[in-house]
């Protein structure tokens, strides 16, 4: 066994540095801005024959602000359009709630809205409603700000995509989702729910509804040790992180990881956009 000198003890305690202060700059100055596009099927019961094959594209948590590149995300949009989607939808939080001139960069960004040939749909976030989740007047102005941008914008509504129901629930932090009320009068047609927070899935007023919720909020915990769940999670239910989760119920919900972020970190969780095929299921 070779004796550890002071040498070799120093060259190893440099490596470590090194490779620590590598770590770090690859979480902060890469990973943020490296997407990772998905593709898979998105199977849904009694989809029309028109809509079989179309495809739908997922953003989810831009956090216009301060902290993230308007540059960034201008750039994805335009990758995005670039697809030509058929349907295209924003899961919440437009705009993180702290830090000044968040509309004017929001109206900006939104400049390169990847228009859907079919339909643009987008849904509220906690952060939209500014501050303790309480602001309506901030929900309001990112309403204004989205719509002007050629989104529907869906608050516990629901409309018809050539034959598809899509219902927008609003924010659960805000305390504004009506589960019951959004899906109230839809019968045995296709359906799809948009919801930014996973956890909307927990509360009461789905019963009868079968079929797919696609969220976002939890940017998959942002830094994830390997093979190891993330430590830090906006969630109460720990299943929540990312990816698609089965509910007994037959309810399926996908939750993107986001494009922005409230920390300028990310680590083993890339930011994702979702290409969707639709297909009959």
């Amino acid at each position: 066994m070779k004796r550890i000198t002071r040498r070799r003890f120093m060259k190893a305690a440099a490596g470590v540095v090194v490779g620590g202060v590598g770590m770090v700059s690859y979480a902060r100055w890469v990973e943020p801005h490296w997407v990772r596009w998905f593709h898979r099927e998105l199977p849904i019961r009694n989809l029309p024959d028109a809509l079989v094959g179309k495809t739908l594209v997922q953003a989810s948590d831009l956090h216009v602000g301060p902290r993230v590149s308007d540059g960034y995300l201008m750039e994805t949009f335009d990758r995005i359009g670039e697809l030509e989607p058929d349907v295209f939808v924003v899961t919440g939080d437009f705009v993180t709630f702290r830090g000044p001139n968040r509309f004017e960069k929001l109206a900006r960004v939104l400049e390169h809205t990847p228009r859907g040939r079919i339909a643009t749909l987008g849904v509220l976030g906690n952060h939209d409603y500014g501050h303790h989740w309480e602001d309506a007047t901030t929900a309001e102005r990112v309403s204004e700000r989205v719509t002007g941008a050629g989104f529907t914008l869906l608050r516990n509504e629901t409309v018809d995509v050539m034959g598809l129901a899509v219902t927008g629930m609003d924010d659960l932090w805000a305390r504004q989702i009506d589960v019951a009320g959004a899906l109230a009068g839809i019968g045995e047609e296709a359906r799809l729910v948009l919801c930014h927070h996973p956890e909307g899935v927990d509360e009461s007023g789905w019963q009868g509804y079968v079929g797919w919720v696609l969220s976002g909020h939890t940017h998959g915990g942002q830094c994830k040790p390997p093979f190891l769940p993330p430590p830090l999670l906006p969630v109460r239910n720990r299943r929540y992180v990312a990816g698609e989760v089965g509910l007994a119920d037959g309810r399926r919900v996908y939750i993107n990881r986001g494009l922005g972020h409230l920390l300028k970190a990310r680590f083993n969780v890339r930011p994702e956009v979702t290409v969707f095929t639709l297909a009959r299921g």
